[in-house]
């Protein structure tokens, strides 16, 4: 995984260094046959043991072999020979006691998914690493090659796109959680309105913005373009909509007082606090359901993987995202 992740971010081709016994000692070759050891040691007596790897494993990992007799104390290992073993172990496949899981996920799910991941770790002693972001990026790095495990999209056109590339592992996409749009406005009084076609929105912004994801691209901000256009508020206020890379930068906006109103999920205004007031919540049907799919994407090969895959539809789990504001589907 990390040889992937190494390869992913410089583009260079990688080749784990070859390992193999020469008299007595661990060697390292590359393929054009160049020592990466230490020179070879002077001759031992003849009743010493001989270093082999199956005793490199139990110096480096600690494991027992009852059919072998034990060398003594790792020092009877040279250093270099001992740096050949541990490379030998990770080129043949040896599981590591911990493994990590790489997530790419909807910038949306951020705190109910850390708190998620946070428990895993705790439980498993895994490690979690979640890249969080617009799904319609995020679906692009994953086709060109990005080294994630996991994927989570807040829209099923993107996991969609990801699926017709071949990424996903057949049979792992499911419907996780749902969600609700609405209104938010910056600050803790503001009144509370009724979305509907006679709502003078742009009246409400007067001379500022209205706060939304990318309309075109993200799915927060094309699911809130998809509201306005059915109330037929959207060609009102379309001059003013001010777009952001993904939700949580298009809420960031309205806490800090850049846009007195936004657009967002019902989740993310939860995780606001009191810096916002949500004065309005969109009506279901003004816009196309709010599904959120996840499925293990092709890199996905650490039994870590599936683990924390199986995590996300368990009760715990549900817990996590219905107390943030998802709607648990799964």
């Amino acid at each position: 995984k990390v040889l992937r992740l190494l390869k992913y971010s410089t583009g260079l081709p990688l080749v784990l260094p070859l390992v193999r016994e020469t008299n007595g000692m661990l060697e390292g070759v590359k393929p054009s046959g160049l020592r990466l050891s230490s020179p070879r040691p002077k001759a031992k007596p003849p009743k010493r043991l001989v270093p082999s790897i199956s005793m490199a494993k139990s110096v480096v990992l600690g494991f027992k072999n009852p059919n072998q007799p034990q060398i003594g104390p790792p020092k009877m290992l040279p250093k270099p020979s001992l740096l050949l073993a541990f490379l030998a172990i990770l080129a043949s496949g040896q599981p590591a006691q911990a493994e990590d899981v790489v997530v790419f996920a909807a910038a949306s799910l951020k705190t109910a998914l850390d708190e998620v991941a946070a428990n895993f770790q705790t439980e498993t002693g895994h490690s979690v690493s979640i890249s969080y972001g617009g799904s319609n990026a995020l679906a692009k790095q994953i086709i060109e090659g990005a080294p994630a495990d996991l994927f989570i999209s807040a829209a099923e056109n993107w996991m969609d796109e990801v699926e017709t590339a071949g990424a996903l592992q057949p049979g792992t996409r499911a419907d996780l959680l749902g969600n609700t749009l609405v209104l938010i406005a910056n600050g803790t009084d503001a009144p509370q309105v009724t979305l509907t076609p006679g709502l003078d929105l742009a009246g409400l912004l007067g001379d500022s913005k209205l706060s939304m994801a990318m309309v075109d691209a993200v799915p927060a901000g094309q699911y809130g373009k998809a509201a306005l256009q059915s109330l037929g508020l959207w060609d009102s206020v379309a001059p003013q909509v001010v777009q952001s890379e993904n939700v949580r930068a298009a809420l960031g906006l309205v806490q800090m007082g850049e846009a007195p109103l936004g657009i967002v999920y019902a989740s993310d205004a939860n995780a606001a606090g009191a810096e916002i007031t949500v004065i309005a919540t969109f009506p279901p049907d003004s816009h196309p359901p709010i599904k959120y799919p996840a499925a293990l994407l092709q890199g996905a090969t650490d039994r870590a993987d599936r683990a924390f895959y199986d995590a996300l539809f368990s009760d715990a789990a549900a817990a996590k995202f219905a107390a943030q504001g998802f709607l648990v589907l799964n």
